[in-house]
């Protein structure tokens, strides 16, 4: 049993009379402890293709799995607790509450997933550099500090599967090395993850690149 996988997925948009195919019969696997990144020119179906693995969005075809779970077509509420489980996303944005405080996001989202830890926050904290930030809000840190907040948030319920779409977008390259050093860090630990990065960089340090044009999924 692979972490995460998909069947066939297809995925159409409407507008009008026009249709749309964002996603074209993709499969993959990754493995625990694989590290999988994908690349793609912007339309290419990375975003819709993030939403459907993470349960975010219903695929018109095939079906997802994640820890040997279906994931696809099922209630909103049964994806919601699968994905709290066992799933951790970061997105380009919108990663923080604007409401709570950094500690605030993490202790939110170890509560959802059920592994709540009051001790665990300030380590997790220090490892992505931001042992001083605890209690500063959204609005309170700059673009690199809320990137590797977002890292931490999805990090903190020690999920099974990281989603990460273009975790090292926009930021300086002493962030890109510090939110590397973590992705890579969590790869020995036997996370799998799936990377949607233009980043060539971070895209050197996968066991696989994928790229994703006009839907398909194609092996590099």
């Amino acid at each position: 049993m692979n972490p995460i996988e998909a069947y066939e997925l297809y995925r159409f948009y409407h507008s009008s009379d026009v249709e749309t195919a964002a996603l074209r019969g993709v499969s993959l696997q990754v493995k625990a402890g694989e590290f999988v990144a994908i690349m793609g020119p912007s339309g290419s179906g990375k975003s819709t293709l993030l939403s459907c693995l993470a349960g975010l969005d219903e695929p018109d075809g095939g079906h997802v799995e994640v820890m040997g779970e279906r994931m696809s077509r099922r209630s909103e509420s049964a994806r919601a607790r699968l994905r709290a489980q066992h799933v951790g996303i970061l997105m380009q944005s919108g990663n923080l509450f604007e409401h709570l405080t950094l500690g605030g996001n993490i202790e939110l989202q170890m509560r959802l997933s059920n592994v709540y830890d009051a001790a665990g926050i300030d380590p997790l904290l220090s490892q992505v550099g931001l042992d001083q930030k605890r209690h500063a809000y959204a609005s309170q840190l700059s673009g690199g500090e809320v990137a590797r907040g977002g890292l931490a948030v999805a990090l903190s319920a020690r999920p099974q599967v990281l989603l990460a779409d273009e975790p090292t977008a926009e930021v300086d390259s002493d962030t890109e090395n510090s939110i590397m050093h973590q992705l890579l860090q969590r790869r020995q630990e036997g996370m799998a993850m799936l990377i949607f990065t233009h980043s060539k960089s971070l895209a050197s340090q996968a066991d696989r690149l994928l790229t994703l044009r006009d839907g398909r999924l194609q092996h590099v």
